[in-house]
């Protein structure tokens, strides 16, 4: 079990005044499986007039807020205290069944079902499907599978941070053939529903341990990105089953170094921060700061 201290800072600053600016936060990690929440707090600058905490249709927890002072500048920090434990995939119920099996339906996981639809606009292309099926081959285990698709991905296509944006539609990564962790978690997912099997996008933390010898450096974390897939539950009463998450950009699967805040089916779903601002300034600026601090 590891303990970390997550301190997400957002600041967005503007060339003239705003007078009104509504937000909604996903910023408070999970309670899940594997992870719990000990303490956690987020502190908005200038003070909003109203603020409420509210849970989505997935369970995430989300703060929506209302800044009416007028102000240049506004200040977001998400502070939490993690606990998360190691989870070997290879022990979790059912992973070893042939992929074929692992499709939800409404009898088998109903819940699930949702995470096997397409986006609008469609994602899945005969060049996805192709893809995935390079590693879904008859009769494979589904953790071999994921697995490889997995390794594939991230010797497939290149990290360079700046070629996307959030926007960015997978064709177009495969095009590139380059990306940053959001697209290669989407793509992940998109392969998975493109053979019929439920795939999450996760949104969250990685902490970086330092290299050897050297002292860690504060602030310079990133908020991450990986998949899930959906394993059936092994017995006839089991009917939520359960997810294995794997990490493309690090060609791992997730373990004790992984905080998630949120799930959804695309990073449309769960943003670290979305709002509408009232302003006649012309620029604005957004500065991230994000710090994964071990607790000893």
């Amino acid at each position: 079990m590891r303990r970390f201290k997550v301190t997400h800072k957002t600041t967005y600053s503007y060339s003239d005044a705003v007078t009104s600016s509504y937000g909604r936060a996903y910023l408070t990690p999970r309670e899940c499986p594997g992870q719990r929440l000990s303490d956690h707090d987020i502190v908005i600058d200038p003070v909003p007039s109203d603020r409420s905490i509210g849970t989505d249709v997935y369970g995430n927890t989300t703060t929506y807020f209302h800044v009416t002072a007028e102000h240049r500048a506004l200040d977001v920090t998400g502070e939490s205290f993690v606990e998360v434990d190691p989870i070997d995939p290879a022990t979790v119920p059912g992973v070893d069944l042939p992929w074929e099996q692992a499709r939800p339906s409404g009898a088998n996981g109903p819940l699930a079902v949702e995470f096997t639809l397409d986006l609008t606009p469609p994602e899945i292309t005969p060049e996805v499907f192709d893809y995935a099926a390079e590693s879904f081959t008859p009769g494979r285990s589904l953790l071999d599978a994921v697995a490889e698709l997995n390794t594939r991905i991230h010797n497939d296509f290149r990290y360079r941070s700046g070629s996307t944006t959030v926007s960015t539609k997978v064709a177009d990564v495969f095009a590139a053939r380059e990306g940053v962790c959001q697209d290669f978690a989407r793509i992940g997912a998109a392969c998975l529903r493109s053979h019929g099997l439920a795939a999450r996008y996760v949104s969250g933390y990685l902490a970086t341990d330092p290299p050897p010898g050297k002292e860690r450096m504060v602030g310079v974390d990133a908020t991450h990105a990986w998949a899930a897939v959906w394993v059936p539950g092994v017995t006839d009463d089991d009917r939520t089953g359960s997810w294995v998450a794997f990490d493309p950009t690090n060609d791992q699967f997730a373990d004790e170094r992984y905080v998630t805040v949120a799930w959804g089916r695309d990073y449309a779903d769960v943003p670290p921060l979305r709002g509408i601002i009232y302003t006649d300034a012309k620029q604005s600026t957004i500065r991230v700061s994000v710090d994964v601090a071990p607790i000893p």
